[in-house]
């Protein structure tokens, strides 16, 4: 699916393929009320008002939900945009999906950019800034039965996300799987992981897992 892009919005790449894959498998149709956090370019917002759900987005970027809004029109589709961070912009609303591809790359700083496109993938030296706090979160915004599909690198500790999820009481699991090449972020950065035990010496692969959390009805 093409996609209008503002300069500095995060491009739908594997990650997002491999997101909208699980979520086609979910079933969303008229009446799923569907948030997507960190919408990015909306892809896959854009995708859930296709199939028919009620759609809500989020993001920190005005350029992105920019972006989301054109690319939703010119399918016709109208989805409710939000600006800000994480769930904050719907706390005491409930839903019955939610996707996201959080920034999830490992970096040295501990503090996360407050500005600029490195804040669509630095999450921390463990990359798990923004997931943890998702996972601790996500639960109280999900109807019963509800779902939550997350997006990561397996550089970001997929073990760590699924016992997150369950924690907060949501039965988890691992929905899909890719391999692809580094991309240049992460190829600026092999130096760095290796150093941190991250990946083996003159490995450039990572692995792509989507991680899929459902509460009980």
């Amino acid at each position: 699916m093409h996609m209008v892009r503002a300069p500095g919005v995060y491009a739908a790449q594997g990650d997002t393929l491999l997101l909208l894959s699980a979520l086609r498998q979910e079933g969303v149709g008229p009446g799923t009320r569907v948030l997507d956090i960190g919408t990015g370019s909306g892809a896959l917002a854009v995708t859930a008002a296709r199939l028919g759900a009620s759609v809500t987005a989020v993001d920190v970027s005005r350029r992105a939900l920019g972006t989301a809004w054109v690319n939703a029109a010119l399918r016709g589709r109208f989805i409710d945009l939000r600006r800000g961070s994480l769930l904050d912009p719907v706390r005491g609303r409930r839903f019955d999906l939610v996707v996201s591809n959080p920034p999830y790359v490992p970096c040295p700083a501990e503090r996360l950019p407050e500005h600029g496109a490195a804040r669509a993938w630095d999450a921390g030296p463990q990359g798990r800034v923004l997931l943890d706090q998702l996972c601790q979160d996500v639960p109280g915004v999900l109807n019963p039965g509800g779902v939550v599909l997350l997006v990561q690198s397996a550089l970001s500790g997929v073990a760590a996300t699924c016992a997150a999820l369950e924690r907060g009481g949501l039965q988890a699991s691992v929905v899909g799987r890719s391999r692809q090449p580094f991309g240049p972020v992460m190829r600026s950065r092999a130096a760095w992981f290796e150093r941190q035990g991250l990946i083996g010496a003159g490995e450039r692969e990572e692995e792509l897992v989507v991680v899929r959390g459902e509460r009980a009805r």
